[in-house]
């Protein structure tokens, strides 16, 4: 199914359907932040029935109250409830379901068939979209799962573009499509190293990411004879892929007709969720602008670098990779740049920022704000105040809210970095 263009603007063509940008979230500020920075979207766990057992994840209540701020933005809440349950997972499911019913999130993401039939029974409201975790990859199994009653399937990550055509020209289903964030050295998620090595359960919740562990590697010769097939001074072996970064692909995903493109991630920063969502938002609004005229621009694949901490590459959508995308014996780079504060408040009067402290700054430093409402820039910060008037050598508490002039107009939920 391709995109409906449908509108031609003073003689070039428009895009009106854009898809979905769903943005992760561990907790209710990461939530306020996705949406206010461009998620039209955003997937939550709740306490139970997640596979992110060490995010903060949330209550009835902070779902509510993350349900009422999207509300005021049209952005829309999923639960993610995508455990493969074992027996004593299944005590409370039902009054669980009911609950997120009643909190108002829009739909869940589920794997279990279990879970999919029982959320039909008891909160028949909530929209049923199929998890990662099921691997989906081909069109009749895209299609089973339509005539089962989904609304939505969320593909398997080692799917390739024209696997996605495909599905998208024989079956009228919405598909959501990961193009941003980690990436599993097992199928989409069917590794139980994690179980093998620590007994913690990759598929509820538990995953230690063995993957990206320090590794010696030795041949073994008759069940007995080790050869080392490493040197002391070599790097020491892993087996992870890089990250996954398709913000080239975008135009391609919009033509293809990709409902929902989500970017993984509720374990990491309100800084890397601010920067990957409002990136985006960028590259899709251009392209849907203006499809014809539209270019990356190398400000936005900068933008991505300031919170990466490790390689990039596109991963499957393009074709099979190869050893260029995966990090064997390299643990990748890491970012350039700190998260050092979060605007809480600017005085336009006395162009006084207020801040809240979230990495150590000093006074002379160079710093970079930016946010949805602003172009990013640079500036020299002067003198640094505590929220008494009392001038400090610097921030160096944790949360400690402070105040510096700033020469541009800033906004709440506008964000400073330093380069390190």
């Amino acid at each position: 199914m391709a995109v409906q263009i449908d509108a031609v603007v003073e003689g070039k063509r428009v895009i009106t359907k854009k898809p979905e940008l769903l943005a992760p979230a561990g907790n209710l500020e990461k939530l306020k932040v996705a949406v206010h920075y461009g998620a039209d979207a955003v997937f939550i766990g709740g306490k139970e029935f997640g596979l992110r057992s060490n995010a903060d994840n949330f209550t009835f209540e902070e779902m509510a109250e993350g349900v009422q701020f999207a509300n005021k933005y049209g952005a829309r809440i999923y639960v993610t409830t995508n455990i493969f349950a074992h027996n004593e997972n299944m005590d409370g499911l039902e009054d669980y379901l009911m609950g997120l019913e009643r909190a108002g999130v829009s739909g869940i993401i589920v794997a279990d068939p279990l879970i999919i039939e029982t959320c039909r029974r008891v909160a028949p409201n909530l929209e049923v979209h199929l998890s990662t975790q099921q691997s989906l990859s081909n069109w009749k199994a895209v299609q089973f799962w339509k005539e089962e009653g989904l609304e939505r399937v969320v593909l398997a990550r080692e799917t390739g573009a024209e696997e996605m055509r495909e599905m998208k020209e024989k079956v009228d289903i919405e598909i959501e499509a990961f193009i941003h964030g980690a990436m599993c050295i097992a199928y989409s998620g069917r590794c139980v190293l994690s179980n093998h090595m620590t007994a913690r359960d990759s598929n509820r919740g538990g995953c230690c990411q063995s993957c990206r562990w320090d590794y010696d590697l030795f041949k073994v010769e008759d069940g007995k004879t080790e050869t080392a097939l490493f040197d002391e001074q070599d790097d020491p072996f892993a087996m992870s892929p890089k990250d996954l970064n398709l913000i080239q692909s975008i135009p391609q995903m919009i033509e293809l007709g990709i409902d929902s493109l989500k970017i993984e991630g509720r374990m990491k920063s309100i800084h890397y969720i601010a920067t990957v969502v409002s990136v985006y938002r960028k590259v899709i609004d251009a392209y849907c602008a203006d499809p014809e005229n539209f270019i990356i621009q190398k400000e936005w694949l900068d933008e991505l670098d300031k919170c990466a901490n490790r390689d990039t590459a596109p991963a499957f959508f393009e074709g099979v990779p190869g050893v260029d995308e995966q990090m064997f014996g390299v643990h990748g780079k890491k970012t350039k740049f700190d998260f050092a504060g979060l605007v809480l408040n600017y005085d336009e009067e006395t162009s006084i920022v207020t801040l809240q402290q979230r990495n150590y700054f000093k006074p002379g430093e160079e710093v970079e704000f930016f946010g949805p409402e602003i172009k990013n820039f640079t500036q020299k910060i002067d003198k640094i105040w505590d929220e008494d008037g009392n001038e400090l050598d610097a921030a160096r508490h944790p949360l400690q809210i402070v105040k510096f002039k700033v020469d541009q107009p800033l906004f709440s939920y506008n964000m400073m970095r330093k380069g390190i």
